[in-house]
């Protein structure tokens, strides 16, 4: 009688090692397949980030462009505004002695006056688009 049992363990142990390989090999496409999925989605985060920055770089842009239109039209009114009123100042001792001023300073005071109301309708219809 022997002392050890004579049972064929070979076929045991190769038939257990191939179902590891089997399941490793699952598990391994697996968690390659849940990883290039993952970088995929990342990618795309990552373009509609950029996308967005972009966006709002342009757009910070043109509202600086815009703001610095609008300040350029407010000193234009306003320098048309100084004008008329040194026009006015210039007339105001020909009035003041009883005599008509010249035609030249009634035609630059109803020229400024004219002009400055001519810039604010203009800003009127941009802040209205």
């Amino acid at each position: 009688m022997p002392e050890t049992p004579e049972v064929e363990t070979d076929r045991l142990r190769e038939a257990v090692q191939e179902e590891l390989e089997r399941e490793r090999g699952v598990f391994l496409r697996r968690i390659a397949l849940t990883t290039a999925v993952l970088a995929a989605v990342a990618a795309i985060a990552a373009l509609k980030a950029g996308s967005t920055a972009n966006e709002a770089l342009v757009l910070k842009t043109e509202a600086a462009r815009l703001q610095a239109e609008a300040s350029d039209q407010w000193a234009y009114y306003q320098a048309k505004g100084i004008k008329l009123a040194v026009a006015q100042a210039a007339e105001a001792p020909w009035r003041s002695l009883g005599k008509s001023p010249p035609a030249d300073l009634i035609e630059k005071e109803q020229r400024y006056a004219a002009e400055q109301e001519e810039v604010k309708a203009n800003g009127d219809a941009r802040a209205r688009a």
